[in-house]
């Protein structure tokens, strides 16, 4: 059996507690925000959208064919049956089954509720986080990538590909770049796009929707981010899964996590 390498203390205490703050935070936010999806089951680019116009590029929702009636997603013109799973679940016409939305039953009202509370918690503890981890060195040490790291990336990613993976106390460069992007990419962008659908902050600052391209554009953006988040975290726990994961779990819940033993050096040639 190979030796087991030392445990060394990786994740602070706000490392930890933001992030277990933001998957639950992410999980409302992406639920209730299917319920608000439900509302207006289209995505348009531009500044109009409406019943006067027909320039959605993704709608989901039902139609009748040949007499029966089916579930259908609309992607840049081309339709798919979707029955069952998306625009029609049995007698009911919506775009995403109550199974995946809060509340399960259709409540606008209350789906937005649920939205801002949760978008408020992910702005306050990112704050939070940001703060801390200039404070600790986490954001220097662990998440900007150097020269060093990117000159590693190739090797990184044939070793991810092949399943193999090194525990060290340092990230590697994949893991820097997919969570930086989380962090400096997708949670600003989905923070600013969020704040482009409020008509109290449009009029505080009305530039704002100029740069997204008109609140049907941020609209667009604010889901497409979503959905890349969502595929970050499959990805994320598939690579847990793949690399250990009692020790990924020890880790962001205890803090300590345990690194490949060191290299054992060769002797010497006896003289």
């Amino acid at each position: 059996m190979a030796a087991s390498g030392s445990l060394i203390y990786r994740q602070s205490g706000w490392t930890r507690m933001t992030h277990w703050v933001w998957a639950v935070s992410l999980f409302f936010l992406l639920l209730s925000g299917l319920q608000i999806f439900n509302a207006f089951p289209k995505l348009v680019w531009g500044k109009e959208a409406g019943f006067e116009y027909d320039n959605a590029f993704l709608e989901i929702g039902a139609q009748d064919v040949d007499g029966a009636r089916q579930g259908y997603l609309d992607l840049f013109g081309t339709r798919y049956d979707t029955t069952g799973w998306l625009g029609l679940q049995g007698d009911t016409v919506q775009a995403f089954p109550a199974a995946v939305t809060i509340p399960s039953t259709r409540n606008l009202a209350f789906g937005r509720i649920v939205h801002f509370f949760f978008a408020w918690i992910l702005v306050g503890t990112l704050a939070i986080w940001a703060v801390a981890s200039v404070v600790n060195g986490h954001l220097r040490r662990d998440l900007v990538p150097n020269g060093a790291d990117l000159r590693k990336l190739p090797g990184d990613i044939a070793d991810h590909a092949r399943l193999r993976f090194h525990h060290t106390r340092q990230y590697n460069v994949l893991q820097k770049l997919a969570y930086g992007g989380v962090l400096f990419v997708a949670f600003p962008l989905i923070i600013l796009t969020g704040l482009c659908m409020s008509p109290g902050f449009n009029a505080m600052a009305p530039w704002l929707l100029d740069v997204f391209g008109g609140r049907q554009s941020a609209r667009t953006i604010h889901f497409l981010t979503m959905a890349a988040l969502v595929a970050f975290f499959v990805v994320h726990m598939l690579m847990i899964l793949a690399a250990g994961p009692l020790n990924e779990l020890r880790s962001i819940i205890t803090g300590w996590y345990r690194i490949d033993p060191e290299p054992t050096p060769a002797k010497e040639d006896a003289q």
